[in-house]
């Protein structure tokens, strides 16, 4: 039999050294700072881009840019704004009576070679052709029919303003050529287009020629034509589109009217 003796700690005794303390790597260091600084700088570049289009949002736009802009409207607003499905037209027909139209038939639009004859084509050389819309309306007794469109031009209001005076007589739509009765065509006053008008006779009679709007709408005018209203008809639905373009073209409240000046329908 043998015997131990227990061994008994040392206070004090040091016991396995300690693990040093973990040393840092400078490119790490390097690394995280330059992380930080990109970082700090992407926000700092991303709150002045913010301000810069708060501040551009803010600015009023001007007559000219306005005007410039609508030329691209034929494709960035709706058909129903440009050519409405129903035109109220009060106090526009003979006698002051009150109108409305309603819209027939819609096209797609059109390029101008494809939607404009040669004399159209011909006038709109200075200032060139972009795109047409057109549409065909009735009045509410169905007696008579309205072609109206929009031709829209890459032109400034002074190459506008030359084509007053210059515009033939429009083509119809949705009815024969041999049919129109009254017509009207004008330089719009809020964008670089010409919006014109042609009436007819719903019940498919043949006129010998159309007559301008204004002479077949006089005062005491007389022939099937003016006392059928053609004329009025005409005048009426051309003012409600403008109108309804001027609607989408126009500037904030806060800027100026539009560039060009409104022209006097014949």
């Amino acid at each position: 039999m043998t015997t131990s003796t227990p061994r008994t700690e040392v206070l004090g005794e040091p016991g396995p050294p300690a693990d040093p303390a973990p040393r840092r790597r400078p490119g790490r260091i390097v690394a995280a700072a330059l992380c930080g600084l990109l970082g700090a700088g992407l926000l700092a570049g991303a709150a002045a881009g913010a301000w810069r289009q708060h501040r551009a949002d803010q600015r009023p736009v001007t007559p000219g840019a306005a005007y410039r802009a609508a030329a691209g409207l034929w494709h960035t607003a709706p058909a129903d704004g440009l050519l409405p499905p129903v035109l109220d037209a009060p106090d526009s027909g003979p006698g002051g009576a009150d109108r409305s139209w309603i819209r027939l038939a819609l096209a797609p639009d059109a390029d101008c070679a494809a939607a404009l004859p040669a004399d159209w084509r011909a006038a709109l050389a200075a200032t060139g052709c972009t795109r047409v819309l057109r549409a065909t309306y009735t009045d509410a007794t169905r007696s008579s029919l309205v072609t109206v469109g929009l031709v829209f031009t890459p032109a400034d209001a002074t190459a506008m303003n030359g084509l007053r005076g210059r515009l033939p007589v429009p083509p119809a739509y949705a009815y024969a050529d041999t049919r129109r009765a009254a017509w009207t065509a004008g330089v719009a006053a809020a964008a670089p287009a010409v919006v014109y008008a042609v009436s007819a006779f719903a019940d498919g009679r043949a006129v010998d020629a159309p007559v301008p709007a204004e002479e077949a709408a006089r005062q005491g005018a007389t022939g099937a034509v003016a006392e059928a209203g053609l004329g009025h008809g005409a005048r009426s639905v051309a003012d409600r589109i403008e109108h309804a373009l001027a609607a989408l073209a126009a500037p904030p409240a806060s800027s100026a009217p539009p560039t060009a000046t409104p022209e006097h329908r014949g």
